[in-house]
Parts: structure tokens; sequence; C-alpha cells
């Protein structure tokens, strides 16, 4: 997917932030929907805050060359061997093992995911890698909520 293919305000839909979840939980997290209808939020990965869209239909966590340079995890020297089927064609990305990723209270560890080779892919997805490990999910009323 090319960047004209996401949300035109990727970046600047962080008025979707995230909050702490109301009730007792205190590894709950809530998202709300952009005017699109995309989940659209700040996630720390490896402790660096990254502006992802939440994607059901994405299968791992997919960052974006420079978003995993931000994050330090050096893609120049990774391996790009892995294929990935995007909107645009499949195209060559590498695979990593992100050791964190947290939405508001709720921390992932050891989340499977690919960076995208520099110029293919503008911004990140949060996947099924991340959303699987969680011990639940679900959109209701316009609101992704989200339980450790």
């Amino acid at each position: 997917m090319r960047g004209e293919d996401l949300p035109a305000a990727f970046a600047a839909i962080v008025c979707s932030a995230v909050l702490a979840a109301s009730d007792a939980s205190a590894t709950s997290a809530e998202v709300a929907a952009d005017a699109r209808g995309h989940f659209i939020t700040m996630a720390e990965i490896e402790h660096t805050p990254i502006t992802v869209l939440v994607d059901t239909g994405a299968s791992v966590v997919a960052l974006s060359y420079e978003d995993a340079e931000q994050a330090g995890l050096a893609p120049r020297t990774l391996t790009y061997d892995v294929p990935i089927n995007t909107a645009n064609g499949q195209v060559e990305a590498a695979h990593v093992v992100l050791d964190r990723v947290e939405i508001g209270n709720v921390l992932v560890r050891d989340v499977e995911g690919v960076v995208m080779p520099r110029g293919t892919y503008a911004g990140s997805l949060l996947g099924m890698s991340f959303l699987n490990k969680l011990s639940r999910f679900k959109v209701e009323d316009g609101t992704l909520f989200l339980d450790e």
C-alpha cells in the first residue's frame, strides 16, 4: 500500500487518542474512530511513540522503514526476504520481533512484525500479531476496546 492509499491526515489524526479505560482495569485502553471510521492512534513501539492505523486485515504489525528507523530497529541492516501482498502488489519486507508494543495501559511483548522497504509504505499498521495477544478486543459504537 502506498501513501496515497492511507487516510490523508494519517499523522495528524492523533485526536483519536488512546484513553485509559474508565473502568477499574488498568490494563485496558480505548481508541475512538476518526471521522472516516479508522482507528488511528499513538502506540509506543520499542519505547518510541509511533502513529499507527489499527488494521484487522493485516496479519502482522507492519512498520514503515522510517518508523522502524525511529524505533531503533536499524532497517538498513535487515534482510528483506518476506513476501508481503499489499493493495499495490507484492513487496519484500524484513521480519522483526518487537520487544514491546504499548497502547495506553496495554502492553504486549514479543510481537511479530515486518519492516517495509524504504519508500513503499507511508505509515505503520498495527495488525493481528498484536491484537491476537490480547485477552479481548472489540469494536462498539465507534470505539475500539483493548484488554491486555
